[in-house]
């Protein structure tokens, strides 16, 4: 399980938010990845959530990534655990 930290301001990066303007939420990048990659080499599923991890300007640590890709391969549920910051 991974806790990241991210800014209020910039919440919206991470979760699918329709009323959102932001372009690239990383959670929507996260549920595509695992409907059209499962079962696939974590290593090819690993660099496609680096892209969507960076479009979203979240600072996810290699091992994170690495954690999520394997969950993604196999199928099992991912748990992200997200800490709030900011006013």
């Amino acid at each position: 399980m991974t806790e990241i930290s991210v800014d209020r301001q910039h919440l919206d990066h991470l979760l699918a938010d329709s009323a959102s303007a932001y372009g690239s939420p990383y959670q929507r990048a996260f549920a595509e990845l695992a409907a059209t990659h499962r079962g696939r080499p974590p290593g090819e599923i690993l660099p496609l959530l680096r892209a969507a991890a960076d479009r979203a300007l979240l600072g996810f640590a290699p091992a994170d990534l690495r954690e999520q890709a394997e969950a993604i391969s196999t199928g099992t549920p991912y748990v992200l655990r997200v800490r709030v910051t900011g006013h």
